[in-house]
């Protein structure tokens, strides 16, 4: 028996809304512990108006500390709503779009920066807190998304968690093995090559000969492409539809179109995609996307909300391990607002991406791999970024 992908009840969706609530009740039990280190190493801040020191006259700014950077909420909102409609549009760059803003845009990084030689608490405290704001603005994107996607019937739940099972593990696992033996965040101009060549082949895939190879793809994006163009039914009930779910094999359609896979082949591309990434720092929401059009051989269509509910286990994951377990704190007047914004793009992104045609998702993903791949082969090969967040 199928197993349908839509909103059975057609009751509005509460899960988003509940599971903010939830992660901000947890959170804010942390912020007295955080205060606490804050205001030591304000303390321990040498004071004055120069680079590196506090100055206890000026205005609050970020994390309500004197002279930091007053963000203009206005522009988080704004910038907010890119982040979430490109991250639910493509089901990637979340994190790199989030740091653009945080760290470039408002300046945030540089100001983390300047307290490195004069007290380096400060500037990890701050670091810290750039970081999880960031994972926070992807992890609300990703939610929205997957509930959006979940709904429209173009997600396919089955390979999003046998994908968030491996990225789980290799998360938890890797540095755990690896801790203080293998730094190849040295070895990131390298990555940055390989995000080129990464590129380089989805491009190659949207080229006649590269859609030759990708039948199914095809024929599905094609066939959902002309139901989305003319209306002509409810995308959800052509949507995913699981035939066939096991340990060794899982099969589903998608617009008449039948595609398998077998879980464990996702559990170990999730594994090591999750140990690159943080090896790097990186979230991998853009290593996802090539795996499941790749190797998956999914159409884009479905690998937005896919990649989107893998990226969410393991942002959720990494904000618990920061803010409860870690202490780390963020700024909410800021991320309160941007959460706003996240979910105006990432409801707008779903529903706008079934009328850009398939290949055209993937172009837009080459693009912003090139920029991606620009940033961190000159961070590794020149010491610093060419492009922002630098």
């Amino acid at each position: 028996m199928s197993i349908g992908m839509k909103n059975i009840s057609g009751k509005p969706n509460l899960l988003p809304f509940l599971s903010l609530f939830i992660i901000i009740a947890l959170t804010v039990l942390t912020t007295p512990s955080f205060a606490d280190q804050l205001s030591d190493a304000i303390a321990r801040t040498p004071q004055g108006t120069e680079k590196g020191m506090i100055d206890l006259d000026a205005k609050n700014g970020f994390l309500g500390i004197p002279g930091a950077p007053d963000v203009n909420l206005l522009y988080g909102f704004l910038w907010a709503i890119w982040v979430g409609w490109i991250f639910s549009t493509v089901g990637a760059f979340g994190g790199i779009m989030a740091g653009v803003g945080h760290i470039t845009i408002f300046g945030l990084g540089d100001y983390a920066k300047s307290f490195k030689s004069t007290n380096t608490v400060l500037n990890k405290l701050l670091t810290d807190s750039i970081r999880v704001s960031n994972q926070w603005l992807v992890g609300f994107s990703a939610l929205i998304s997957s509930v959006n996607y979940y709904k429209m019937g173009r997600l396919v739940l089955p390979l999003g968690i046998a994908l968030a099972l491996g990225s789980v593990t290799g998360s938890i696992v890797i540095p755990i093995v690896t801790a203080g033996k293998i730094k190849l965040s040295s070895y990131i101009g390298y990555f940055g090559l390989c995000v080129f060549v990464i590129g380089g082949f989805l491009l190659y895939e949207t080229t006649e000969r590269g859609q030759s190879k990708k039948k199914r793809a095809k024929a599905a994006a094609k066939a959902f492409e002309e139901s989305s163009i003319k209306e002509t039914a409810d995308v959800s009930a052509h949507g995913v539809k699981i035939v066939e779910w096991s340990m060794s094999l899982v099969k589903f359609t998608f617009y008449g179109v039948e595609f398998s896979f077998k879980p464990i082949i996702p559990i170990i591309g999730g594994f090591f995609i999750a140990a690159l990434a943080s090896f790097l720092g990186i979230g991998g929401g853009f290593l996802f996307v090539p795996f499941l059009t790749s190797i998956a051989e999914l159409p884009m269509f479905l690998v937005a909300g896919t990649s989107a509910l893998t990226v969410l286990v393991g942002m959720v994951v990494s904000v618990f391990s920061y803010m409860v377990i870690k202490g780390v704190a963020v700024y909410w007047p800021l991320i309160g607002v941007e959460l706003f914004g996240i979910f105006i793009g990432s409801m707008i992104g779903p529903r706008t991406s079934k009328y850009i045609p398939d290949i055209w998702l993937k172009r837009i993903f080459v693009v912003l791999a090139i920029y991606v791949g620009i940033r961190y082969t000159s961070k590794g090969f020149l010491g610093h970024s060419i492009v922002p967040p630098f």
